[in-house]
């Protein structure tokens, strides 16, 4: 088979063995590189055909400087790097791996809420420092007589809407997008009625629509008892509403799994507070999770440079690669 010059522009993964089983098998194989910026990838990048994509920023002037450029996928669901006007303005077809942690990430979300309202790190502090004393959690209230809201009902909204139903919680949803198919068991309501009546929001939506969705208007709509979580993208919150929100208490409790700058850094201010929950963008991970989003780009990959139909397109091109 004719060689494909296929490039990883970087990766912090610990290995490359799924990604080299695929490849190998279909005859093609690949580079690692560690690029960091735009300039590292166009000098670094000449001639590649296939660009296999983590945070490096692929910008409209990397598609104006590598004409051979035709494919790029993303480890993972997010395209927030790529500049996908430019993508398909340049012909180059963009790629995700949007179903690789579905039920990982909807987990994670779970975990965070149930860490939130039955306020435990709080007093799993509280015993470690020596006070032995369940009032302290005052109060904690039963999940079957809970609203929970979910902003978005793609794939992992669907799938936290179904464990949250599981304990009994009313749900309801909020999605710019019309559904066809959806859980019999929500309702649809507006952003006001979400914030409004929800005890606990949990954001399952895409950056590039939600941008500052939840700002200050929005957070002075919901309950004092509220908490909200976010394991989508970071931006979707204003992290300085935030901030203010618990500080004067105008929620209960947030937790996130993502922030706007990554890594947030350790003395950001909303650091300070007992009732901010934050995890280093992991919600995605297990080790099973981790094989499959590996596998799947390389069989993406494969895929395109075969001149097959990609499963994950992003951005609307002729299929097949030139």
């Amino acid at each position: 088979m004719t060689e494909r010059k296929v490039i990883i522009t970087d990766c912090d993964h610990d290995n490359f063995d799924a990604e080299q089983t695929v490849f190998s098998k279909a005859g093609y194989s690949f580079e690692l590189l560690q690029c960091k910026t735009e300039d590292d990838v166009i000098n670094q990048c000449q001639g590649a055909v296939a660009f296999i994509n983590q945070y490096a920023p692929i910008t409209e002037k990397v598609f104006a400087s590598l004409p051979d450029l035709r494919f790029v996928v993303r480890y993972g669901v997010g395209v927030d790097n790529v500049d996908l006007k430019a993508a398909t303005k340049y012909g180059v077809q963009v790629c995700n791996v949007p179903d690789y942690g579905t039920n990982e990430v909807a987990d994670h979300a779970l975990a965070l809420m149930l860490a939130l309202t039955r306020k435990i790190p709080f007093m799993n502090q509280l015993v470690k420092s020596g006070t032995w004393d369940y009032s302290k959690s005052i109060p904690v209230y039963r999940h079957s007589v809970q609203t929970v809201g979910i902003i978005g009902l793609g794939r992992i909204g669907t799938a936290f809407a179904h464990k949250v139903h599981a304990l009994g919680c009313r749900v309801i949803v909020n999605d710019i997008h019309e559904k066809e198919t959806y859980p019999d068991f929500v309702e649809f309501v507006s952003l006001e009625e979400l914030l409004t009546q929800s005890d606990v929001v949990s954001i399952h939506c895409a950056l590039d629509t939600s941008r500052n969705l939840i700002s200050e208007k929005e957070l002075q709509l919901m309950k004092p008892s509220a908490y909200i979580v976010n394991v989508s993208r970071g931006g979707i919150i204003d992290e300085d509403a935030l901030d203010r929100a618990l500080e004067e208490n105008w929620i209960a409790g947030a937790a996130i799994d993502v922030a706007k700058s990554e890594p947030m850094s350790a003395d950001a201010t909303l650091m300070r507070h007992e009732n901010f929950l934050i995890t280093p963008h992991m919600a995605w991970y297990s080790e099973e999770a981790a094989v499959e989003l590996k596998r799947k780009v390389a069989e993406e990959t494969v895929r395109f440079l075969n001149g097959e139909q990609v499963h994950y397109a992003v951005n609307q091109l002729t299929v097949g690669s030139k």
